[in-house]
């Protein structure tokens, strides 16, 4: 955390502190707001710390210490009766404030922080932090206040894929640090894929001699020709993770590690070709996207080599959960496979995703032999969500996911999640076109981040306690350095942060934009914050594809797909002409009404030519290309305009800041 330390007139400091009253709370810059907090008409002043603690509480001493440390102030541990800070904790506070709830009063004479737990105590801390006044050189003041605080959801996370870009330990420190301060408590670690494998696993070497290294990366997108030319390597010891574990306990952040399976499973088969059902080896893809390698689950010795990788993660990470992916299974390789074929007449399997949910319900039954629960993506649910199984979607799936997996949510409709609540199921929502960090800010704005609520609409409220909180994802396929990364990341994670701890009755997005300058203050000159300065030579456009009715348009179970809208553009930064394809416009249908939408700044009086891409079967194997141009005519009072492309059947709007004069 970066403090400024500008020396402010004392004088003006008082008088400022004297106005504090009762009606100015939206004044305390705090993030994630508590959910009880009470200000009081004074100011504690002081230029020592003298701290009494428990002594459980040695941690949070340390925490303290540091903050004190770049606060410029002594401090010192004392169990007299001169201290003027304690830590405590007080069993007879859970039913008040949970696990993670916390108590802290600032008087005029001293500062108390009291929980059931350390963790409170040190998110107690947190809050503290950002209360702080510069009073002088020499001490610092704290508005007198009255907090009592617990979080509103007990799963808070952040997700960091390095199977994609592996960034090494020291940004997974900083972004530990960072959401600490945040008071988010889970760090959800996505460290095998298609694209590396970043875990050593003692038993099984070439996991990463062999899978941590690709030759090549594709860049500008899934359907792009171009690479970056350089290898990409990369992967941790296990002293190393050993090493971040012991650092995220001291933050009060559990470790949820992803081992993915049965798909996405390329760097695995590259380094031991007997995993997959293909006839010769294969390398680490250098490509992004689904890719189609998947694990041959009916081979007893593919089971028996993840039940040995699971064990060593186990033995790694004690956060009694393990996640083991399970999203965006291609079935083609099983379709091909014989032995897959002979495996289903003697098991009697009716499909596909019945295979799937037998090997996730036996990797389920292995991880609780350990003490350990199963998270996976929703699609471990054996629900059709992608259009490569759209002849899936008709089977009826006669195994059932065991009920003690933990799903996670990352696409499909609220009645899918309602559906897995009502089966029993804990979940954690993490919907993609809210919380995906990829996303640029014109698809997840900062606002659209805040609005989100991991609790679907319509739920029975006796089904919301199942819903365990949200998680935000950091994919970075295309975030190859610590800089792209935080430049996705900050600020929106501080929203998410708000989201998973305050009350929904106490969110208030004005307030939350008013305090997020303060909370900027500690990014600004590092590289954690990237300053959006508005070009006035630009304007955003929304794009709005109506495709209800549309041959072009195939309705798949479990929501609707995207389409991608590509085309030429300026490019914001350099000025320069660009094509951009993939990763152009992705338009989402986030309602699921056949009504797509997308965002892109686009420089005014240019001529605006785009392609949408989409199949009437649901593939991209046989796209079609529709072409386009836009004049300004059809010009509303709301300044929207529509094009017909080619077809009748399909409706394209524009909505910008003014009319784009194309």
């Amino acid at each position: 955390m970066i403090l400024h330390k500008n020396n402010i007139n004392i004088l003006a400091i008082t008088l400022i502190l004297l106005t504090f009253s009762t009606k100015m709370v939206a004044q305390l810059h705090l993030i994630p707001y508590p959910n009880n907090i009470e200000l009081h008409n004074d100011t504690l002043t002081i230029n020592h710390l003298n701290v009494k603690y428990n002594s459980a509480l040695k941690n949070e001493f340390k925490e303290l210490s540091a903050f004190a440390e770049e606060l410029g102030l002594n401090i010192s541990a004392s169990h007299a009766k001169d201290y003027n800070l304690e830590l405590g904790l007080d069993s007879n506070l859970s039913a008040l404030c949970g696990e993670e709830g916390y108590v802290l009063d600032i008087s005029k004479q001293k500062i108390s922080i009291t929980a059931p737990t350390s963790a409170g105590v040190f998110f107690g801390i947190q809050t503290l932090k950002q209360l702080y006044l510069k009073t002088s050189i020499s001490t610092v003041g704290f508005p007198c206040v009255s907090v009592q605080d617990n979080p509103k959801f007990k799963w808070r996370a952040f997700m960091l894929d390095e199977s994609r870009h592996f960034k090494g330990k020291e940004v997974v420190f900083d972004m530990l640090d960072q959401m600490s301060l945040l008071k988010m408590n889970v760090f959800h670690w996505h460290l095998t894929d298609d694209q590396g494998w970043r875990i050593e696993i003692k038993k099984y070497p070439k996991l990463t001699s062999v899978g941590g290294h690709r030759k090549d990366t594709q860049t500008n997108g899934v359907k792009s020709d171009k690479r970056t030319g350089k290898p990409h390597s990369g992967f941790y010891t296990q002293e190393e993770i050993k090493e971040v574990i012991a650092y995220a306990q001291k933050k009060h952040i559990t470790i949820i590690p992803e081992i993915e399976m049965p798909g996405h499973a390329t760097a695995a088969i590259a380094a031991y070709p007997w995993l997959g059902t293909l006839p010769k080896p294969i390398d680490v893809s250098v490509t992004f996207g689904v890719l189609p390698n998947i694990f041959n689950v009916t081979d007893p010795k593919v089971n028996s080599f993840l039940e040995d990788v699971l064990t060593e993660v186990i033995e790694l990470f004690p956060s009694k959960i393990v996640h083991i992916g399970g999203d965006e299974v291609k079935f083609d390789q099983w379709k091909n496979s014989a032995q897959v074929q002979d495996w289903m007449a003697k098991n009697k399997m009716q499909s596909y995703p019945d295979i799937q949910i037998a090997f996730t319900n036996s990797m389920s039954k292995f991880i609780e032999s350990q003490g350990y629960r199963m998270m996976g993506w929703n699609d471990v649910l054996g629900e059709n969500l992608h259009h490569y199984n759209v002849e899936e979607g008709n089977t009826e799936n006669n195994e059932k996911l065991a009920k003690s997996a933990i799903i996670h949510f990352w696409k499909g409709s609220q009645e899918l999640m309602i559906s897995a609540l009502t089966k029993g199921h804990e979940v954690v929502n993490s919907q993609h076109n809210y919380t995906y960090l990829d996303y640029d800010f014109n698809s997840i704005s900062l606002e659209k981040a805040y609005s989100f609520s991991p609790i679907p609409e319509g739920i029975d409220k006796k089904l919301e306690s199942q819903v365990l909180g949200l998680g935000c994802q950091m994919w970075s396929e295309w975030i190859p350095t610590p800089e792209d990364l935080y430049r996705q990341v900050f600020p929106r994670i501080a929203a998410y942060a708000e989201v998973g701890w305050t009350n929904t009755s106490q969110k208030d997005f004005k307030r939350f934009q008013a305090n997020l300058q303060t909370v900027k203050s500690n990014w600004e000159d590092t590289p954690y914050y990237v300053k959006n300065i508005k070009n006035d030579d630009y304007v955003n456009v929304t794009f709005s594809v109506d495709m209800n009715g549309s041959p072009y348009l195939k309705d798949l179970e479990g929501g609707k797909e995207m389409l991608t809208l590509s085309g030429t553009f300026k490019n914001v930064n350099t000025g320069a002409d660009e094509y951009w394809h993939s990763d152009g416009v992705s338009l989402t249908d986030s309602d699921y009404n056949g009504i797509y939408t997308g965002n892109k700044l686009v420089l005014k009086n240019s001529k605006l030519s785009f392609v949408l891409l989409k199949s009437p079967d649901g593939s991209w194997d046989n796209h079609i290309k529709i072409l386009g141009e836009d004049t300004c005519k059809n010009v509303t009072p709301e300044h929207n305009y529509n094009i017909q492309i080619n077809s009748e059947d399909m409706k394209v709007f524009f909505k910008a800041e003014e009319c784009l004069q194309l």
